[in-house]
């Protein structure tokens, strides 16, 4: 018939889709991406070993210098909660990353209700969103995440007490060494990166989504006193969780602990600021999951390359000013979004 000399036969076009989604090439793309996710850790590990010495030497010293002067401190806790030593971790492992959490989180309200000064407001994300921020939306926020403070955080806290005595008293008069800090560090970042992305993927499941983690994503432009602002459950397993294993897991020092909670803490306001301000962390991997939803769902952003959940996230301008800014130029201004489509 005419037109159908070119024309490749139905039976034919199948097979050539079957071949295409055939296990071998789904076997291809997977080893491919563990291949990448190798290369990237391992090229990682590689410069670590590197810096390892020059870093270590320096920081050693301080530590050494400064040791004998914390050490001293700490035993002087010690004999003023001896026999409270419960309390003494209570208020370190507890209030004292509460009261970094609502500093730094304080400051940044100034700028989202006030929009003043203008040159931290001047780097926003999302420019023209909460500008200023809505008052009775933040408001009930605020009243959440202080919920999910002292209502849940705050008793799980306590309830890791006795476990954390099962694998060496948390108040013990030696305070860790440097380098077993540095593996503690790095042993607490692994354990949550993976437990996070995996759990925060799982509240993505339509289902879940709707019921428990929507919540969160009310925010479609983030600001840093929102990164707590959850539902009860997704605090427990998204939030609280990931972070606790690790200390569990190494039977840490509550002075590790208390470090690495303020960490996490900064670290989540900071993704959650709205804001690339100089010389910190870039919040655009996250951000960008506020404004779409189904990309960058992790912390560090190795499993979301080896799932191919940011691939999205990797075509965009925000992507290319996903890195710490070492100016004071604003990268929106430096590597601005293309011009939106008229029709």
């Amino acid at each position: 018939m005419k037109g159908e000399a070119g024309s490749v036969p139905h039976n034919e076009k199948q097979k050539q889709v079957n071949a295409s989604t055939s296990p071998t090439k789904l076997e291809g793309h997977i080893w491919g991406s563990m291949r990448r996710t190798a290369f990237i850790l391992g090229s990682g590990l590689l410069l670590l070993v590197a810096l390892w010495n020059s870093v270590t030497w320096h920081l050693q010293r301080f530590w050494g210098a400064s040791g004998y002067f914390w050490q001293a401190q700490w035993e002087r806790l010690l004999s003023t909660f001896e026999g409270k030593e419960w309390l003494l971790y209570v208020l370190g492992a507890t209030q004292g990353p509460v009261l970094l959490f609502w500093t730094v989180s304080g400051l940044l309200l100034v700028v989202d209700t006030t929009g003043k000064p203008h040159f931290i407001s001047r780097y926003r994300i999302q420019v023209g969103k909460n500008d200023p921020v809505d008052p009775v939306k933040l408001r009930q926020s605020i009243h959440v995440v202080l919920c999910n403070q002292f209502v849940i955080s705050f008793p799980m806290m306590v309830w890791l007490y006795p476990i954390l005595k099962l694998r060496g008293d948390p108040c013990r008069r030696e305070l860790p060494t440097f380098h077993w800090f540095l593996l503690e560090l790095a042993v607490f970042t692994l354990t949550e990166e993976v437990l996070f992305y995996y759990a925060h993927r799982l509240l993505h499941h339509p289902k879940l989504y709707k019921k428990i983690h929507k919540k969160h994503h009310e925010w479609t432009a983030p600001i840093g006193v929102i990164s707590l602002y959850a539902h009860p459950i997704e605090h427990v397993v998204s939030n609280m969780l990931p972070a606790m294993v690790g200390p569990i897991v190494m039977g840490s020092h509550l002075s590790s602990i208390t470090i690495w909670f303020s960490l996490v803490l900064i670290v989540t306001i900071i993704s959650h600021c709205g804001y690339h301000l100089p010389f910190l962390p870039s919040p655009e991997f996250h951000d960008y999951h506020h404004l779409k939803f189904n990309q960058c769902y992790g912390v560090l952003g190795v499993l979301d390359h080896l799932h191919g959940t940011d691939t999205v996230f990797k075509q965009t301008k925000a992507y290319e000013r996903h890195m710490i800014l070492l100016g004071f130029t604003p990268l929106s201004e430096s590597i601005p979004d293309p011009p939106k489509k008229t029709d």
